[in-house]
């Protein structure tokens, strides 16, 4: 026991750094066939969209395109921040919920932030790809120079060539094993440097081109917009409340009482009968301003927190819901309000929409952003256009800097990733 745990001691960076290099080989696999193939298909269908938008067909068909576009660089944006720590800004311009086709076209074909997602296309399937796959080869071509010296050189044709060693018999095999080592001490250096080089060119094309402060106002001055926006609706929504429910039955209640009062003397039964329903307005119109108290703010949320809110807003849906919360503690409260009623939209519009039986629900804190996932095993097809309940989702998070991601191809899963930047106290 206690030589096992010198030795564990003694070489922790050689443990961590056979982690990173495995890690780093095993996302570079998953990255090559995702750089090649989602790039090549979104760089033709946009080309042939863009192309067939004179004679009309482009203008139903390319603002579909264009969103599975941008919801492809979503979720590498993500896939760069958690894997390689590479914070790319999403900067795409909104569009008018009721905007008519030829409106949403030419809004999507004048924002830069589409035009640079045309260019990464081409450049993530070639230099995107070439990074991917030399982070996945580098660390295993290796072995096939100790797999020639311990025995495979002799089933292999002759003068076959490893790197620049042509093995022809067991001393030349030794060669091949020799410069696979340092084969090997090359990949475990350049390998992690290879994904990350990977992320950080992905960053650098997706990235606004404009000057960071520029770019910094005009996404501050959307968000104060949809920020402003938001909250006059959510009051209107209050007010009308107020006005049809509860100050309704308030009114009633107290009709009844005048009427009961009338006829305490003439009519007790009566008055009996009416009592029995005023007391019943009452609680009505309680439960109702329980309801609005919720719909504003839960106390759930603010006495324990997002995790837990979310775990008492699950146990009310209809279908089976597994929730799983890593949080070391609280965010501020507009943060976990905002995530809350993001998460509170995204399940009704699966419970509502996707046919779903099952949803799971993941939240943890990490690089200092709270990251939800919402996953059902439904039908799919969900997307953010305007006028989705994703969009107002989307509006939601942007006022805190948030990203949102969906993966939803048709027959499903469907995938909701949200990203708020923020700390915990």
């Amino acid at each position: 026991m206690n030589i096992e745990t010198k030795s564990d001691d003694r070489h922790p960076d050689r443990t961590t750094r056979t982690r990173n290099v495995a890690l780093s080989a095993v996302r570079g696999l998953a990255l090559t066939p995702i750089s090649l193939v989602g790039s090549v298909l979104g760089f033709c269908l946009t080309l042939v969209s863009v192309a067939l938008v004179p004679i009309g067909i482009g203008l139903v068909t390319t603002p579909w395109v264009l969103t599975g576009v941008r919801a492809f660089a979503d979720w590498r944006r993500l896939l760069a921040a958690e894997w390689g720590g590479v914070r790319i800004q999403r900067a795409y311009r909104p569009l008018p919920e009721n905007a008519n086709p030829w409106a949403r076209t030419f809004g999507m074909l004048g924002d830069p932030a589409t035009w640079r997602d045309f260019r990464w296309l081409p450049v993530d399937m070639t230099a995107g790809f070439t990074t991917a796959l030399l982070a996945f080869v580098l660390p295993l071509y290796p072995l096939e120079g100790f797999a020639i010296a311990a025995g495979l050189w002799r089933v292999l044709p002759d003068g076959y060539w490893y790197g620049f060693v042509r093995v022809t018999d067991q001393t030349s095999a030794f060669y091949a094993a020799g410069l696979g080592a340092v084969l090997l001490l090359v990949a475990v250096w350049l390998t992690p440097r290879l994904l990350h080089a990977h992320f950080r060119l992905t960053g650098a094309v997706l990235g606004s081109g404009q000057g960071q402060l520029a770019e910094r106002v005009r996404v501050l001055t959307e968000t104060r917009r949809d920020a402003v926006d938001t909250s006059a609706a959510e009051l209107r929504r209050i007010e009308r409340d107020l006005h049809d429910g509860a100050q309704a039955r308030l009114v009633a209640m107290g009709m009844d009482l005048g009427t009961i009062e009338a006829l305490l003397e003439k009519n007790p039964e009566k008055a009996r009968e009416l009592l029995a329903q005023a007391r019943q307005s009452s609680a009505d119109a309680l439960t109702e301003l329980r309801e609005l108290v919720r719909g504003i703010h839960p106390p759930v949320l603010a006495e324990r927190g997002l995790g837990d809110a979310v775990r008492a807003l699950a146990l009310r849906l209809p279908v089976t819901v597994e929730v799983e919360v890593d949080l070391p503690g609280r965010a501020e409260a507009p943060v976990e309000s905002a995530g809350y009623f993001a998460v509170s939209e995204i399940l009704t519009n699966a419970v509502k929409h996707s046919g779903a039986d099952r949803i799971w629900i993941d939240m943890h804190h990490t690089e200092g952003h709270l990251r939800i996932a919402v996953t059902d095993n439904g039908k799919g097809g969900a997307v953010t256009g305007a006028g989705s309940g994703l969009a107002g989702v989307e509006r939601r998070l942007g006022t805190f800097d948030g990203v949102l991601a969906v993966s939803s191809p048709a027959g499903g899963p469907t995938m909701v990733t949200m990203e708020i930047p923020c700390a915990l106290s």
